[in-house]
């Protein structure tokens, strides 16, 4: 292989982990705790754009299992997201970790 291949493999590899990484941009996920009573989506940006709470989980007197649902809920989707962005990096770069691109 001489280096022009090299070179050429080298740009085509960069404008892939470009689109993969635009395409992660807008990926969410959504994850869901208390049996569905919380549900949190979140972007592939690491970002919570949603969370919903059902009415009927809001016990004024058990405010705290409300919280540890939210944070379970938020946690498993950033987790989730960040899991798929994950494998949509390693379709480009075929599992090898490339230090500083995810």
């Amino acid at each position: 292989m001489d280096m022009n291949q090299v070179m050429q493999q080298a740009q085509k590899m960069q404008l892939e982990l470009a689109r993969a990484q635009e395409e992660i941009k807008d990926m969410t996920y959504t994850a869901t705790s208390g049996g569905g009573v919380v549900k949190a989506v979140a972007t592939g940006e690491g970002v919570i754009e949603s969370l919903e709470i059902d009415p009927e989980a809001v016990d004024p007197d058990d405010v705290d299992m409300l919280a540890d649902m939210i944070v379970v809920a938020v946690n498993e989707a950033l987790r989730g997201v960040a899991s798929a962005g994950e494998q949509r990096m390693s379709a480009v770069t075929g599992g090898l970790n490339i230090p500083g691109l995810f």
